[in-house]
């Protein structure tokens, strides 16, 4: 990196873990490298053709699913030589992996609850992740692909170089409600969206080569 005074600083991407009730921060884990690509996936939610009604035609149910996938590059060498760990990438990867586990003590405790007789037990709430992307990409996620890619390794079988695809979908407020974080995370991601959509310079229909619309 530059070391000129006027060079940009450069910003990471991340993944944030908030308490889903709270919004208090619990963990903020940034990505070494930021990815060379990221693919962003929309599935409109329109009313569709198939309902024969024509009103339908240009009404929007809600939000689209929207869906992230990247792929992040992790090297230990340069930690090795300044930083006193002996687990190599073993610790990053692990915070990122228990994101989709439910906690052990959560699943000794059902078990313990089913042991004693307890009919139901209610699934795991899991923490609430938020993907952030720059100041103006910051999206409420829940991941839905996960793989590693180990590639290097140090005498002790630690990974010393791996790399990591991530599949995210967007939360919205179809999946869950207004009044919870999620659903603050994800309007003010949308406002944001809508900012930026102001900012683009309007296009002109003498450019298309025509002068109005039959």
């Amino acid at each position: 990196m530059s070391t000129f005074p006027g060079s940009p600083r450069l910003l990471k991407g991340g993944i944030v873990v908030l308490d889903p009730v709270s919004g208090a921060v619990l963990r903020v884990i940034n990505l070494q490298y930021n990815p060379d690509s990221l693919t962003r996936t929309l599935q409109i939610k329109g009313v569709g053709p198939e309902t024969g009604d024509r009103s339908e035609a240009l009404r929007l149910k809600g939000p689209p699913v929207e869906t992230i996938k990247l792929e992040m590059e992790m090297d230990a060498t340069d930690r090795m030589e300044t930083s006193s760990s002996t687990t190599g990438l073993h610790s990053i990867l692990a915070a990122l992996e228990v994101l989709v586990y439910p906690p052990s003590d959560t699943l000794r405790a059902n078990n313990d609850s089913a042991a004693s007789g307890t009919l139901e037990i209610i699934p795991v709430e899991a923490s609430l992740t938020v993907f952030v992307f720059g100041p103006k990409r910051i999206a409420p996620v829940r991941f839905t692909e996960f793989s590693v890619t180990e590639e290097a390794f140090d005498a002790a079988l630690n990974p010393i170089r791996a790399k990591v695809s991530l599949g995210m979908r967007v939360l919205t407020i179809d999946d869950v409600n207004f009044d919870e974080k999620s659903g603050s995370v994800f309007m003010t991601y949308l406002r944001a969206k809508e900012q930026l959509a102001s900012q683009s310079a309007p296009g002109t229909l003498g450019a298309l080569g025509i002068t109005g619309i039959p």
